[in-house]
């Protein structure tokens, strides 16, 4: 044999006698997974309840905006109310000032052509 065997040899030797120096420490199976099924057990329960509270700020915000989107809506409407009520109250005051009356007939001068045709 040469040189480069026996020393593979050697070396493959000391090598195994040191991994058979080392221990692997034993688990527990039983108890490995029961902490394992107890971990995802509540994983699953945080899991629900952070669906749940994600669904309800959902449903909070939707009828937020619906309330939001209403009380635009009527905002909206008595602006426009307001318009037209400052407006037709001005009118109303200003009309009374000049001693103005509702008409009840209203009666047209009735011109003839030939006397527009002269006019010019």
């Amino acid at each position: 044999m040469t040189t480069a065997v026996l020393t593979l040899s050697r070396m493959k030797k000391n090598i195994q006698n040191k991994v058979n120096s080392v221990e692997i420490p034993q688990v527990n199976w039983e108890r490995f997974c029961f902490i394992g099924f107890a971990a995802c057990a509540l994983l699953l329960v945080f899991y629900i309840y952070q669906v749940n509270s994600l669904t309800k700020q959902t449903y909070y915000l939707s009828s937020y905006e619906k309330t939001a989107n209403e009380i635009y809506q009527a905002n909206k409407k008595l602006e426009v109310s307001f318009a037209e009520n400052s407006f037709l109250g001005e009118v109303v005051s200003k009309a009374q000032q000049l001693n103005l009356e509702k008409t009840t007939s209203v009666k047209y001068i009735q011109v003839l052509e030939a006397s527009l045709a002269n006019a010019k």
